[in-house]
Formats: structure tokens, C-alpha cells, sequence
């Protein structure tokens, strides 16, 4: 067996290039297991928490960006229509909303098998940086919901929009 195919056959664990990359941005994370991975820091508008978990049976790494924001109970159906919204717009990943914190995420699973192996480290750079510019682009929206008692539509419609450079 040629030395190529024996790596391809080789049990890779994306989280091992996981800790090179945010090594490599100066991030302290915690593996928890050698099938978890979680770090926290802080972008242009609050604080993110990233996971990052390995399923071996499926070669599928699941990626979650998860707000610092917790979403008012009375601003639950809003925040809903408004997911809904956004992720119609969005061509990889979605944003959802766990019942159990109550924290905005954004979500997506990257599969690694056959040729995909072979640049796991630009993989997940990629998935961090368009994760945390989709969680900066929508960061006014959540803020809204998670301060606001009381949210009209006009309020929502101006929180989602998209804006041309920052004040």
C-alpha cells in the first residue's frame, strides 16, 4: 500500500488541527474529551463560545458559535420569525435557538472523508471566520431581543438589516 493511501486509511481527529488553529490565533481552549473541544473569545460586538465535536462513525465535525446574549422570554416568537429569516438568506450553516439556554448559535457540520482529510486546518479556518462574521453581522438583531421588553416590527426590520460600514 503506497504511503498516500495509507494516510487516507489513517483514523484522523479534526480536532487535533482544531487546536493548531486557534494556537495559532492565541485562544486557550479546553478539550474536554477527545471528541470535544470548546474556547471562548471575544469578537467586534460581545463574547462567543465555539465548540467544536467529532463524530468519528460519521467523520462529521459539528461546529457551534453560541452567543453571550440570552433572548427575553417575551421576545421568543419575534426571535423565531427572525431565525427563520435569516437563515433563508443563508447559504451554509443556520442560526438556532436552544429552549435550554435560551442563547442564539450559529450551527454547521462539516463532513471529512476521501480528499477533504487533506485540508482540515484551512476547513476550519474557513468555518471559524464565516461563523463569526455571520454572528457579528447579526449581533445588533440579538442584542435587541435579549434587552428590548417590548419589540415592534419597524425595530426588527431596522436590527436586520444589513449595514454599510460602522458608525
Amino acid at each position: 500500500m503506497d504511503a498516500q493511501l495509507e494516510f487516507l486509511d489513517e483514523d484522523i481527529n479534526p480536532l487535533d488541527s482544531v487546536e493548531d488553529v486557534l494556537s495559532a490565533h492565541n485562544w486557550t481552549f479546553d478539550r474536554m474529551t477527545d471528541d470535544e473541544l470548546m474556547v471562548e473569545i471575544t469578537g467586534k460586538s460581545g463574547k462567543y463560545r465555539l465548540f467544536f465535536i467529532w463524530q468519528e462513525d460519521m467523520s462529521a465535525l459539528q461546529f457551534c458559535a453560541q452567543l453571550d446574549l440570552q433572548i427575553m422570554e417575551n421576545n421568543l416568537p419575534s426571535a423565531q420569525e427572525s431565525l427563520l429569516s435569516i437563515n433563508e438568506s443563508m447559504w451554509m450553516g443556520h442560526f438556532d435557538l436552544p429552549k435550554e439556554t435560551g442563547k442564539p448559535s450559529y450551527r454547521y457540520t462539516s463532513l471529512f472523508r476521501g480528499p477533504a482529510r487533506n485540508n482540515i486546518s484551512e476547513t476550519i479556518e474557513d468555518i471559524v471566520d464565516i461563523s463569526l462574521a455571520q454572528c457579528e453581522r447579526h449581533y445588533p438583531l440579538f442584542t435587541l431581543l435579549a434587552s428590548a421588553n417590548d419589540i415592534n416590527d419597524q425595530a426588527l426590520s431596522l436590527a436586520m438589516m444589513d449595514t454599510a460600514g460602522e458608525s
